[in-house]
């Protein structure tokens, strides 16, 4: 069995220059596949609410929903570091709520780590967490919890503010940093200021590592397509083509053959 990573992993990797693979995942089938497939960290993401669960935007997933994926993914995980977000409203009304939520995920999945949204306003609870024992993932950027506030999926362009953020999220104890739909001339000059390994999404190919969303880069969600995101496989397709030949052949009488009934 190949030797599993944590969080002491990445930053080994920053520091010898090896790039670091994020994908989200939701359930045991495809934690299966991603951590044979040799994807470093595998990220339970509140998009499950929006891929899985079809909501418009994050805000609805639960501690509860969240804890659910996770479990799924870990009994699905021998190699890749599991990483679970934290869903809205369940760590920014206190600090005392944070380690609450964030320990009941880490406890009731077994989880290697949590991740949270935001920067500056985010540090002192970012490092109530680590206080405790609880290793954390920060996300700086577009932050998809606030997108009503950010006023909607944009890029993310204040130099100054952006790079204030990654330096909080650092000075607190985060062992990464996410940043979400940022010039790569920025996201580039901040994973180079910073000690931990950065990873991107929708952040050019400077930073330390990179994540996509699952659903996305299969064609398993069409509903929208960010345009930072590369198509490896259509999945969405090759399961219609496949569904409509069980339905053709259900009618027609062809399936169930002989060699799929008993005798």
């Amino acid at each position: 069995m190949a030797q599993k990573v944590n969080i002491t992993t990445l930053a080994e990797m920053k520091r010898a220059g090896e790039k670091i693979t994020m994908v989200t995942g939701y359930d045991y089938p495809f934690a299966r596949l991603l951590d044979e497939s040799g994807i470093d960290t595998i990220l339970v993401g509140d998009s499950v609410g929006v891929v899985v669960a079809g909501y418009k935007d994050t805000l609805p997933v639960t501690v509860d929903e969240m804890i659910y994926h996770g479990r799924a993914v870990i009994r699905g995980t021998d190699r890749a570091l599991v990483i679970i977000d934290l869903p809205f409203m369940s760590y920014q009304i206190s600090i005392e709520d944070a380690k609450l939520q964030a320990g009941r995920i880490m406890k009731e999945t077994g989880a290697g780590a949590v991740k949270l949204e935001g920067g500056v306003t985010m540090k002192e609870t970012i490092r109530a967490l680590v206080d405790i024992g609880i290793p954390v993932c920060g996300h700086i950027g577009l932050t998809p919890q606030a997108v009503n506030q950010l006023g909607g999926f944009k890029v993310q362009r204040e130099k100054e503010r952006l790079m204030q953020d990654a330096i909080a999220v650092a000075e607190a104890g985060a062992f990464a940093l996410v940043i979400e739909c940022v010039p790569s001339e920025i996201a580039t000059e901040i994973s180079q200021a910073l000690d931990i390994p950065t990873i991107g999404i929708g952040a050019g190919n400077g930073c330390d590592g990179q994540v996509l969303v699952l659903h996305d880069m299969l064609s398993l969600f069409d509903r929208f397509r960010p345009s930072f995101v590369k198509q490896y496989a259509n999945l969405g397709e090759e399961t219609k083509k496949a569904m409509l030949e069980y339905s053709r052949e259900v009618k027609a009488g062809i399936f169930p053959g002989d060699e799929h009934s008993f005798k």
